[in-house]
C-alpha cells in the first residue's frame, strides 16, 4: 500500500514538472548565461518549483498540518517565483519574506522566547536561506546537497528523536528526486530559479528548526556545515577583496572546481553532498567528531583557496 502510495505520489509529482516545463516554455521562463554564469545554453528556469508542490501535497494529503509553516512556504516561493519571471526589488521582497519568516516561528512556537533568541533565529534563518540561493549555481548541486540533508533529517526523525511527520520529508525528498532527474544531468533541462533554492531551504530550515527546538542541541546546525564553510569564508574572502558582497560572483569553491578547474558539474555536486552526509553522521554520533571535521573542511577550503584562487577569470 505504502509503495503504490509514494509511486502515485512521485507520478503525479512528474506531472506537475512536465506541465510547469510547458508553462515555462510558453512564457518564456528562461535563464539566459552571462559572464558570471557556470553554464553556456539558455535553459528553462524555476523547475524548482517542484519542491513546493511536494510540500503542497503533504498538507492536502496529511490532514492539512504545519498551516502556517505552508503559508509561509506559498509567500516565499510566490515571490520568489515572480522574481525569477522579471527580477523585483528588495524593496518588495523583503517584506514577504519577513513576514513568510514570523509564519514558520509562529509554527516554531518560539515567540514567547526572550527577543534576542528570535533576533538570533531571525539572522541564522535569513542567512542559510541566502546561503542556498547562492550556492545554486552548478547543475545538480541543490538537488544532490538537499537530498543529503533530508536524508540526515530522516535518520534523526525515526532513529533518535522524532521531531516531525515522516511524511514530510518523504514528499519533499520525493520531489528532490523528481528535480534531480531533470537537473542531474551534463545538460540540465531545467534550473530551480530562486522559487526552488529559496523553497526547499525554507523546508529545510523549518524542519531543522523544528529538530533543534525540540531536542535543544545546536550541533544538528552541522547538517548544513559543508554550504556554511563554503559560504561563511567565501564572504570573509570577498571582504578582504574590498568586494560588495551582494554582488553575484563566482568564487566559492564550488565555482573554482566547475569553472577554473574544469570538473565536471555533476562529480562537484556529489562531492559536495557526500561530504554533507559524511559531516551530518559525525555530528549524530558525537559532537566533538563533528566540529573537529568541520574545523577540518575549513582547513581544506583556505588551502584549496591559496592554492588554486589565481586561476580565477573574474
Amino acid at each position: 500500500m505504502d509503495f503504490v502510495y509514494y509511486l502515485s505520489i512521485l507520478a503525479l509529482l512528474f506531472v506537475m514538472q512536465l506541465a510547469y516545463f510547458k508553462i515555462a516554455d510558453k512564457f518564456n521562463i528562461i535563464d539566459k548565461p552571462n559572464e558570471r554564469s557556470s553554464h553556456a545554453t539558455i535553459t528553462l528556469r524555476g523547475g524548482g518549483v517542484v519542491f513546493y508542490f511536494g510540500a503542497l501535497l503533504y498538507f492536502l494529503l496529511q490532514g492539512f498540518q504545519y498551516p502556517y509553516f505552508i503559508l509561509g512556504l506559498t509567500l516565499i516561493a510566490a515571490v520568489s517565483f515572480a522574481d525569477d519571471i522579471g527580477p523585483l526589488s528588495s524593496k518588495l521582497r523583503l517584506p514577504f519574506h519577513f513576514v513568510a519568516m514570523a509564519l514558520m516561528f509562529c509554527e516554531w512556537g518560539i515567540f514567547n522566547e526572550k527577543w534576542y533568541f528570535i533576533l538570533l533565529a531571525l539572522v541564522l534563518s535569513v542567512g542559510i536561506i541566502n546561503a542556498y540561493n547562492f550556492m545554486d549555481g552548478i547543475n545538480g548541486i541543490t538537488g544532490v546537497y538537499s537530498i543529503s540533508v533530508l536524508l540526515s533529517l530522516l535518520f534523526v526523525n525515526i532513529y533518535v528523536h522524532q521531531f516531525v511527520d515522516n511524511q514530510l520529508i518523504y514528499l519533499m525528498m520525493l520531489a528532490v528526486m523528481v528535480f534531480n532527474f531533470f537537473n542531474f544531468r551534463k545538460k540540465a533541462r531545467c534550473f530551480a530559479g530562486d522559487v526552488g533554492s529559496i523553497t526547499i531551504a525554507f523546508v529545510i530550515v523549518f524542519l531543522l528548526g523544528k529538530l533543534i527546538l525540540s531536542t535543544g542541541n545546536f550541533i544538528y546546525i552541522l547538517f548544513l556545515g559543508v554550504y556554511g564553510v563554503d559560504s561563511v569564508l567565501t564572504i570573509i574572502h570577498r571582504l578582504f577583496l574590498k568586494e560588495n558582497i551582494l554582488e553575484a560572483h563566482r568564487k566559492h569553491a564550488y565555482q573554482l572546481m566547475a569553472n577554473e578547474l574544469s570538473m565536471p558539474h555533476l562529480r562537484v555536486s556529489l562531492l559536495y553532498g557526500g561530504l554533507q552526509l559524511v559531516l551530518s553522521f559525525a555530528a549524530i554520533c558525537d559532537y566533538c567528531i563533528g566540529i573537529s571535521l568541520t574545523v577540518l573542511l575549513a582547513i581544506s577550503y583556505i588551502l584549496f583557496k591559496q592554492k588554486y584562487f589565481h586561476l580565477h577569470k573574474y
